[in-house]
């Protein structure tokens, strides 16, 4: 067993005892960052192992958000159909956004990325009598459970996330060691050298955007199920540029980094909203900070100067 795959079943130990040990306010919190952190894993395998710099991921966070909700709300599908419909649902969008988006480069396609993501904000508010625009709406607390587990409930909110958490990680964890994984990398350093070696850049590209689509539609679909709504807010500017933020700070192309920066980012805000009406100006400077002494973010510097190991 690699050091790597010990140090992530170490970490959802972790989080699994974490639960029985913070007070509740806390373990609420770990819950939502668990969440969050599958949308920053989803977003990093694009970003951080492929080097396509996307600003729409919220687009794919809002297609399995709302896939998940309105199944749920306007055609009573039990909740483990609608998270399959979700996951449907974020990666036909992916694709279809993804053959598109992929034709430029560079600058170009983090643009036409951002406005993929405005064109799917404007769509949610503009079919209001469904969506309910930016007011949302609530999942009936009934219908949030699978196989008898509440979703609502703190235990069984707090387990499903951790579960989803674990799946996803584990799940790049082993992709990314796989020759698939390797040969992103590979695109991302070199994307010359990749095409000349044989390998098909574009479409390998395009499978990388999809895989990230679905697991950051699995984050909102998750977001959705376990917190009991869904809006239009969720689809704005902002959700596209808090994964960016969370891979950054922890570190991109790092399978933990989006954990880490996840939890840096929520309880940097936290923390600072409760010592002044302008925290995110002091959130800001903290960012401008890091970005400046931390370029690759903590856990790609932790690897960086002494941990080569680290995934």
């Amino acid at each position: 067993m690699g050091r790597g795959l010990v140090l992530h079943l170490c970490t959802i130990a972790l989080l699994a005892a974490a639960f029985f040990v913070l007070p509740a306010y806390h373990s609420g919190n770990l819950a939502r960052i668990m969440v969050l952190a599958i949308y920053a894993m989803g977003y990093n395998l694009a970003f951080g192992y492929t080097g396509l710099l996307s600003l729409g991921h919220a687009l794919f966070f809002a297609a399995g958000m709302y896939g998940l909700s309105l199944a749920m709300t306007h055609l009573a599908i039990p909740a483990l159909p609608a998270l399959g419909l979700a996951l449907v649902a974020a990666g036909v969008v992916a694709g279809i956004t993804g053959a598109l988006a992929l034709r430029t480069r560079g600058v170009a396609f983090m643009i036409v990325t951002l406005m993929f993501a405005q064109a799917g904000y404007l769509t949610a508010l503009y079919f209001s009598e469904w969506t309910r625009g930016e007011e949302g709406f609530v999942i009936p607390q009934a219908m949030r459970n699978i196989a008898g587990i509440d979703l609502s409930g703190e235990t069984g909110r707090y387990f499903a996330a951790l579960f989803l958490f674990a799946v996803v990680l584990l799940l790049i964890g082993a992709l990314v060691r796989a020759p698939f994984g390797r040969t992103l990398i590979a695109i991302r350093e070199n994307e010359a050298r990749a095409t000349m070696l044989g390998y098909d850049v574009q479409r390998l590209k395009w499978i990388a955007l999809v895989v990230s689509g679905m697991i950051s539609g699995l984050a909102g679909a998750a977001y959705a199920l376990l917190f009991g709504y869904a809006g239009a807010s969720f689809a704005a500017v902002p959700y596209s540029i808090f994964p960016l933020l969370y891979v950054l700070l922890g570190g991109a192309g790092t399978t933990l980094g989006p954990l880490i920066g996840a939890v840096f980012m929520f309880y940097l805000i936290d923390l600072s909203s409760g010592l002044t009406d302008a925290y995110m100006l002091v959130a800001g400077v903290v960012l401008v900070a890091l970005t400046l002494f931390l370029p690759q973010g903590i856990l790609g510097t932790l690897r960086k100067r002494g941990l080569p190991w680290l995934p």
